[in-house]
Formats: C-alpha cells, sequence, structure tokens
C-alpha cells in the first residue's frame, strides 16, 4: 500500500484534471455543450436506451437528462422513438448528423492532446490510458459506494 501523502497527492492531481476538462469544453462547438457531448458519447458507447437509463449512466436527475436530450433532439443529432414494449416511455438512438458530430468532437478532442502531449512518447500516453481505466476501475461507479470513507468508519 502507498504512504498516506502520495494518497493526498493523487487527491490534488485529480482535482488539477479539472483545467482538462475545461480545455476540452473549449474545443466544443458552440451549439454543443458538454452535457449534449455527454449524452450522444453515452448513447453511442451503449446503444439505443431509455431516458431512465441515460439518467443512470449521467448520475443525473431525469429534469437535467430531460433538458440535455431536448437539446440534442432539437438539433437532429438524437431522436426519440415510442418504446414497443412500454409506450410510456421513449428510446434514444444516435442519428447520423449526431454520428458526424462525434467523429468531429472525436477528431477534435485527439488533435487537442496530440498537440498539447506532443513531447511524450507513445508508450507514456499509453500508460496514462492503462492507468486512468484502472483507476476508474478501482474506485468504479461512485454512487454505487457508501458516502462514508473507510477513515470515517473508524
Amino acid at each position: 500500500m502507498a504512504e498516506r501523502s502520495q494518497y493526498e497527492e493523487l487527491a490534488r492531481q485529480i482535482s488539477a484534471v479539472g483545467a482538462v476538462k475545461r480545455s476540452l469544453s473549449r474545443i466544443l462547438p458552440a451549439d454543443c455543450p458538454s452535457g449534449s457531448a455527454a449524452v450522444l458519447a453515452l448513447v453511442n458507447r451503449h446503444g439505443e436506451m431509455r431516458m431512465s437509463r441515460l439518467a443512470e449512466l449521467l448520475a443525473v436527475d431525469m429534469s437535467v437528462t430531460s433538458r440535455h436530450v431536448a437539446h440534442v433532439v432539437d438539433r437532429g443529432w438524437l431522436e426519440r422513438s415510442p418504446d414497443l414494449d412500454d409506450r410510456r416511455s421513449r428510446i434514444l438512438r444516435l442519428t447520423l448528423s449526431g454520428e458526424e458530430l462525434l467523429g468531429e468532437l472525436g477528431r477534435r478532442t485527439a488533435d487537442m492532446f496530440a498537440h498539447h502531449l506532443e513531447d511524450w512518447t507513445d508508450d507514456e500516453v499509453g500508460q496514462l490510458n492503462t492507468m486512468l481505466a484502472r483507476l476508474k476501475d478501482s474506485v468504479g461507479d461512485c454512487r454505487a459506494h457508501a458516502t462514508r470513507t473507510p477513515a470515517q468508519e473508524t
């Protein structure tokens, strides 16, 4: 197990990731805020889904999810179709326009990282990807864990 000071430094570094996220949001088109981009990315990654599932994946309530979905539907990037299993629900699907936008967002993101990490080797970028994926897997879904930390339980 690492020293406590290592975990404290990790907490500081993770907080600083906010600057990276802000840089990513600045490269988005004006009509595609980060919430909309997240909706499109999740529907692309997980396939068609109900709004309730999207709200779970976004970790926000239904009213916030509804606003994000309305925004992307209005722009033609996502469509809502009747759910054949439950007529009260709608199934969300990416449109061709949404897929094209995601492709453009992916190119912009890759270009931004390529520019800022141009002095990194392929191996270093690969190590960062591996470690971030491992961190995500180790921490898991924050909502699935108790709100108390082990230190608070003693």
